[in-house]
């Protein structure tokens, strides 16, 4: 594998993930990156914490100004935006898929289109349909990998994905993390995460 490597971890229940996940792949190849794909899950982080719920729907004020921000962020990308509802979603079985897809070489535009439905379409990612559609929109056997996603190597494999993430005490998503360690936060710290990873 040529180049640095950057781990970039995504929970797909995360906002701001969304605009990250359609930059990340074109900025890092510009910059002769590998950017490895990482799914896990915010909710054991955040209940660590004592959160129930996302911070963004603890404190409204932020929740509303992030809502305003993404929206103004796709609106620059040219990138659709629909505010899903509910929010936050479980993203659990979409991660899981996305394990398996990862091992395949569409296994990004997987995730991609993932984040799509859910805050471009506002479509629900706890309904199994919206994951079976987007696996058979990119050509997949949406019934298999359902099934390969539910066995018992792909779930631990979420679970210690969540617990090397906390591990790395990522707090919050998109995280990306630079072979030296280097732990950047945000889609706005995406460029800077890459010139760290080329230094």
């Amino acid at each position: 594998m040529a180049g640095p490597i950057l781990d970039f971890w995504f929970e797909f229940a995360s906002t701001y993930s969304y605009p990250a996940a359609m930059r990340a792949g074109p900025l890092a190849q510009d910059a002769g990156v590998h950017l490895r794909w990482r799914p896990f899950l915010l909710g054991p982080i955040f209940q660590a914490q004592g959160w129930t719920t996302s911070p963004f729907n603890l404190y409204p004020a932020k929740g509303r100004n992030m809502w305003r921000d993404l929206q103004r962020i796709c609106g620059d990308l040219g990138i659709p935006f629909e505010r899903p509802h509910p929010f936050p979603q479980s993203t659990l079985r979409a991660a899981r898929v996305a394990l398996v897809a990862l091992t395949q070489p569409w296994g990004e535009d997987f995730c991609r289109a993932i984040y799509r439905a859910e805050f471009g379409e506002a479509r629900n990612l706890e309904d199994t349909q919206t994951i079976a559609g987007v696996l058979e929109d990119l050509g997949q056997n949406a019934r298999a990998i359902l099934e390969r996603a539910q066995s018992t190597e792909n779930k631990e494999q979420l679970r210690a994905n969540t617990a090397e993430a906390q591990r790395l005490e990522i707090f919050g998503s998109p995280s990306f993390v630079t072979e030296d360690g280097e732990l950047f936060w945000g889609n706005d710290r995406l460029e800077a995460a890459l010139k760290w990873a080329t230094r």
